[in-house]
């Protein structure tokens, strides 16, 4: 059986995921191999800002607009790491490409470029992540915990979080209440 790569690509949760974690959420996958797979839930922004967060490892803001930009949710995993979905990719400390268009950084010199108003044009910042351990996201998805789509960026970084899940359902064509809770094979 061929390995699945689903990295780049969006996870909706099903109607029928009770983990408090994902339910009605929005994954980007940022890395997917034999080792397993990580990503960051992209429509869950906690009652923090971006302002706030560099306040709190002591990093200035100096751009205003992006004061209130908000810190998201990315999963549980490290829920006290930060974690930023860029584009463009850029020289970071510690990236993971994605692919040439965006990348994952959790070195403190991208919220340090931030703060300066040097950073990437398009930021995602997050708590956490999502992992899977090998094989974990295959079987989770034959279970019909989730729904997967080749993602856009633009969905990401144009749209508000409370919009990204309804732009991805979208991009599968379908709408959340065509959704049954149901599970079953053909």
């Amino acid at each position: 059986m061929e390995a699945t790569n689903l990295s780049h690509h969006f996870l909706i949760a099903m109607p029928n995921m009770v983990d408090p974690n994902f339910a009605r959420s929005l994954t980007y996958i940022c890395e997917h191999n034999d080792h397993g797979a990580m990503g960051v839930v992209v429509n869950r922004p906690l009652d923090m800002t971006l302002k706030a967060l560099l306040s709190q490892i002591k990093i200035p803001l100096r751009d205003g607009q992006l004061a209130q930009v908000p810190v998201h949710y990315g999963g549980p995993v490290q829920a006290d790491r930060g974690f930023v979905l860029h584009r463009p990719p850029g020289g970071w400390q510690s990236s993971l490409t994605v692919r040439e268009d965006v990348a994952l950084t959790t070195s403190r010199d991208i919220l340090q470029a931030v703060g300066e108003g040097q950073g990437p044009k398009d930021i995602l910042v997050s708590l956490g992540y999502a992992g899977w351990a090998p094989g974990q996201l295959e079987n989770e998805i034959k279970q019909n915990a989730w729904l997967t789509v080749p993602a856009k960026l633009s969905v990401l970084f144009e749209l508000t979080p409370e919009d990204r899940l309804g732009a991805a359902m979208d991009l599968l064509g379908i709408q959340w209440s065509q959704l049954s809770d149901d599970v079953g094979h053909a």
